[in-house]
């Protein structure tokens, strides 16, 4: 069922059969690979009604609605669908549950994300917030009804994200792509949480690498967990880390996913059918590529019915490597097309912007991910661009950024950035 976004007032316009500008590398047919892809795209829904009195289960404000201050403007979608309990996963992504929306092949949804910070915890979130300095009418409803909702919630130890989904987009089957046009990412909130301490992140005893003495920081334990407020200066949306500190804020969502098909003994999945939130993989999940936000579009294999996506981790800004073990933890409301690729097939998150082919590496071991990713360059640079094997290798080492993503996840994520720019034709 889908919910209307009362409030949109920029429509998105439908793309049109053989417009998509999608590169898929590592396809099962060779032939043609550049060639445009046609989309099964449905005529768009009909404009939500304009309901100023109809409000989001966020916190009472119409969803199309940015908070004040905000830089970026709100864009209208087909369809909406809210961080309520009943459409949120709680540290995992389930195969079985049932869409919390179901869409054509090629329409838009704006969807919010809540972050688990304040609402995962143990204490109740109104005087865990208060108690950082965050005032009541700053606390979103959703945050509330999420806390009182975790008795019975099933949820995968290994994870503690509060993840939105899944939906369903029609026609999608196992062995097709689907391609996720990031078309906004919007703060909801003027606050978030950083955490750290003397053995997070990096400085794990649990952390690849660790060896018996590594010594720890000197971060005392009541100092961990940072509230940080966000608002416009200039037009532009900062993170006040202090007085004479403004991070420009870069909102991404961590988690991009389908749902998985989850096997025993692979990262995250200690129970049978069940893939825990942590570690990203092939199907996406918590790849916490900051560099996956508004303007970019990602890839992924589907490997059920419908593709179920997921959505969550919203970050309002992150460096590469997020090296305390969190970024900037705050609710984020992301607005994205949703296409099937059919007879086309990939075997791992891949990903376009309008300056780079971003090819991802993931595995537990960084300089496999770095290994990985590079093959992942050679192979598109060969398929895609007719390269010799070695002159493609050439090509990646002399040209190519490969970038930390994240460390600290179980698996680690590396990424190759192929600078469009320097093609010619």
């Amino acid at each position: 069922m889908s919910n209307n976004d009362p409030g949109n007032s920029h429509r998105t316009p439908t793309r049109s059969n053989g417009e998509s500008r999608a590169w898929l590398p590592r396809l099962a047919s060779r032939a043609g690979l550049f060639a445009s892809l046609t989309l099964a795209v449905t005529a768009a829904c009909a404009r939500p009604v304009d309901d100023a009195a109809s409000a989001d289960a966020a916190g009472g404000q119409p969803a199309s609605a940015t908070r004040p201050g905000a830089a970026t403007q709100p864009i209208e979608a087909d369809h909406f669908v809210p961080s309520t309990p009943e459409n949120v996963a709680w540290g995992w992504f389930p195969i079985d549950k049932e869409p919390v929306l179901r869409m054509q092949s090629g329409e838009t949804v704006r969807v919010n994300t809540l972050t688990s910070a304040g609402a995962g915890q143990d204490e109740e979130p109104v005087a865990f917030l208060t108690g950082l300095g965050i005032a009541r009418e700053e606390i979103h409803q959703d945050v509330l009804d999420f806390w009182a909702s975790r008795d019975g919630r099933l949820r995968d130890r290994q994870g503690s994200h509060i993840i939105t989904g899944p939906i369903h987009v029609e026609g999608a089957e196992p062995g097709d792509v689907l391609e996720i046009e990031i078309l906004s990412v919007e703060t909801r909130a003027n606050w978030g949480i950083n955490s750290t301490g003397a053995r997070s992140g990096v400085f794990s005893t649990s952390y690849p690498g660790f060896r018996e003495g590594d010594p720890a920081l000197d971060i005392p334990p009541e100092s961990g967990r940072h509230v940080i407020h966000t608002g416009e200066v200039d037009g532009v949306e900062v993170a006040f880390l202090a007085d004479d500190i403004h991070v420009p804020l870069e909102p991404f969502l961590g988690i991009l996913a389908v749902a998985p098909d989850p096997v025993m003994g692979q990262p995250g999945v200690t129970a049978p059918g069940v893939q825990g939130s942590t570690p990203p993989g092939a199907f996406g999940g918590n790849l916490d590529v900051k560099h996956l936000k508004a303007g970019t579009t990602v890839y992924l294999p589907v490997f059920h019915p419908g593709g179920l996506f997921y959505v969550g981790d919203p970050h309002g800004a992150q460096g590469d490597g997020e090296v305390s073990g969190t970024a900037i933890e705050q609710s984020l409301t992301g607005t994205f097309r949703l296409a099937v690729h059919k007879d086309r097939s990939i075997d791992a998150p891949m990903a376009e912007n309008d300056e780079h082919y971003i090819l991802m590496g993931i595995d537990v071991d960084l300089d496999r991910a770095t290994r990985h990713a590079t093959r992942a360059v050679v192979d598109f640079l060969v398929e895609e661009k007719g390269l010799t094997p070695a002159k493609a290798l050439s090509l990646a080492s002399i040209a190519v950024d490969f970038r930390i993503n994240e460390v600290v996840d179980i698996t680690q994520v590396v990424s190759g950035f192929i600078p469009k720019s320097v093609f010619l034709r």
